[in-house]
């Protein structure tokens, strides 16, 4: 009837260095290798003809110098041949210079684009199969998860960028130069080199300095997308007790609080930035006096021209150290935000476990739901559930009733696997939860809420979500079932209408639609009818009642009406079961179900409804 097999994986998430981030991107731009060639080879080409200009000035400088020092006097037919030769090889290493920038600039953009939307989807997937326990954590928030998405996705994009067209371009040239300068002079080159790891040793300990703000600055960045997002979502209850001000200086201190950690590590920036700017000032002028030196005492290699050749050449070496500052500022900026894009890529412990229980094709799910000692406390600490034990009849109604927080809702959470209980065990027609394919233990359960999430799109994609594969004239029927198809024909658009400006009752009824739509064998309401209408909820009831047969449906209501029409219920206190039975037994046997009915009874006035009715 079934079959089983077990499929577990654990991956660890550490703490990365610039070495490590690299590492983590690779497999993101491995897929585009032939484009990563092609950039690498453009990035030579471009380094190589960085390096004519300093050429080309050596050898013109000796020329002319050579022309001013004739015996028979300067030669103007001489010098204008050699202006138009440095003219035409400058300006077609110009052209040729301009082509390959482009190309490079190009590939190695297209590889940035593809990377930020394979990081993207990769990262989408993911938190599509994270339990519900994770968004309810702290620091999960909907502003907060989307604030690191965001800014992961855009510093590792960025960090492609870094490295692919500015990073690598800028230190091939460097290294070529370095190379040259060595050819020409060994004392110069070696005074070119001692000056790169000062200037990269300062980078380091300012990258270190630094790394703790930009955490802060992080964590109020995320607070500040939370809490705008917050408002808007709340701007109802904001304006009804005119709390705007409220809102306004809460929002206020937060951006005072970012604004000042991100004076802080601007000013550590900037004194980093002019050390590091005069240690460069330092090699420049210590080039200028060595090669000086070196035509003066007549040097064999050393001429006025190599004197300008070897600062132009120092120049395309520290052109890397000029930019090395913001480059190291995004990595270090790309390492915090990838922490926490990448732990959201390494959360196994917060992913879906499923086993692999199947119903053969053409078999039904009973729906016999067996609770035995469950223990639950929600991350947030909420201990919702403490030794619960009970048992979901197939093919009956199961009332759940008790006050706010009694775990009712929590009980539909761990049916559903939203949640897993801590302890104790919970099975679906005698196999263990846990075991069951989470696909199809949800493809044979209908859920309707008493707040159901509407997407943006027309009602019909809306109602369709319940079964993609469904008909037109399928989703009608179900809009008719659900009493809300003379609403949606009467706006101009009917079913191509956008289904997010619908009133909340009209919201709910299409939830319902989809529950319809869906059919499952196993239906869970949880409050379907508390945005309705009474006429509504009489409609709805009827069409409810109807599809309860030989179903297995569980029912959350504080609707005296819809709890006294099921088979069973169970009555909960703080995460307890304290009385079951049948609906009549129950009420007989006194206790917090009889005083749940009564009070429900007086706050209807059912004296007066009967007096009205007689």
């Amino acid at each position: 009837m079934y079959f089983c097999s077990r499929n577990m994986e654990n991956n660890n998430t550490s703490k990365m260095g610039i070495g490590g981030l690299l590492r983590r991107l690779l497999p993101f731009v491995t897929p585009y290798r032939w484009l990563l060639v092609a950039t690498l080879t453009l990035t030579f080409l471009g380094s190589l003809m960085a390096q004519v200009n300093a050429v080309v000035l050596d050898r013109a400088v000796d020329r002319i110098n050579a022309l001013l020092h004739l015996d028979g006097g300067f030669q103007w037919a001489e010098a204008a041949r050699i202006l138009v030769i440095i003219s035409a090889v400058l300006l077609g290493k110009e052209v040729l210079a301009a082509l390959v920038t482009f190309g490079q600039r190009i590939f190695g953009e297209k590889i940035r684009i593809n990377v930020s939307r394979d990081l993207s989807l990769r990262v989408v997937d993911r938190i599509l199969t994270f339990r519900m326990a994770f968004f309810s954590r702290d620091g999960n928030e909907p502003g907060k998860l989307q604030t690191r998405i965001d800014r992961g996705i855009m510093s590792l994009s960025n960090t492609v960028k870094n490295f692919f067209i500015d990073i690598l371009p800028l230190f091939t040239s460097a290294v070529l130069a370095l190379v040259l300068m060595y050819a020409a002079n060994v004392y110069v080159g070696l005074v070119a080199t001692a000056i790169i790891p000062v200037y990269f040793w300062i980078t380091t300990v300012q990258g270190r300095r630094m790394k703790g703000w930009r955490h802060r600055v992080f964590g109020t960045h995320q607070q500040l997308s939370h809490g705008i997002l917050n408002i808007i979502e709340s701007m109802g209850v904001i304006k009804s007790f005119n709390r705007e001000r409220v809102e306004a200086d809460k929002q206020a201190a937060l951006q005072e609080q970012s604004t000042d950690q991100q004076m802080q590590t601007r000013r550590i920036s900037f004194l980093y930035e002019g050390l590091k700017t005069f240690v460069e000032q330092i090699g420049t002028v210590l080039i200028i006096i060595l090669t000086a030196y070196l035509v003066l005492v007549n040097y064999p290699g050393m001429s006025i021209g190599k004197i300008m050749y070897h600062v132009m050449l120092f120049a395309n070496v520290s052109a890397p150290i000029r930019q090395l500052h913001r480059i190291y500022d995004d990595l270090n900026d790309a390492l915090v935000y990838a922490e926490g894009f990448f732990g959201l890529l390494d959360a196994d412990a917060e992913v879906e476990k499923s086993g692999e229980w199947k119903v053969e094709s053409g078999e039904r799910v009973q729906g016999r739901f067996e609770l035995r000692n469950v223990e639950f406390t929600y991350p947030s600490g909420t201990h919702a559930l403490r030794d619960l034990t009970m048992t979901i009849e197939p093919g009956r109604t199961t009332a759940l009733v008790g006050l706010s927080g009694a775990g009712k809702s929590t009980i539909v959470n761990l049916l559903d696997k939203f949640y897993a209980p801590d302890s104790g065990s919970i099975t679906l027609d005698g196999v263990p939860l846990g075991e069951w394919d989470t696909q199809v233990l949800r493809d044979n359960i209908g859920l309707v809420l008493q707040k159901n999430h509407i997407f943006s799109g027309t009602i019909e994609e809306n109602i369709r979500y319940g079964r993609p594969d469904a008909t037109r004239d399928e989703v009608i029927e179900a809009a008719r079932k659900a009493y809300i198809y003379d609403q949606v024909m009467a706006l101009p658009d009917g079913f191509d209408s956008n289904a997010t400006q619908l009133s909340g009752g009209q919201q709910q009824r299409i939830a319902i639609a989809r529950m319809f739509l869906k059919d499952p064998p196993i239906i869970f309401l949880d409050e379907p009818t508390a945005s309705l209408d009474a006429i509504a909820t009489e409609q709805i009831k009827n069409s409810i009642d109807a599809i309860k047969q030989g179903r297995t449906v569980i029912v959350i209501s504080h609707n005296i009406g819809q709890i006294i029409d099921s088979d069973c219920l169970y009555v909960l206190d703080t995460g307890h079961c304290v009385q079951h039975g049948t609906p009549q037994e129950v009420y007989r046997q006194g206790g917090l179900y009889k005083e749940i009915f009564d009070a429900s009874a007086r706050s209807m006035n059912v004296d007066k409804i009967a007096d009205t009715l007689a």
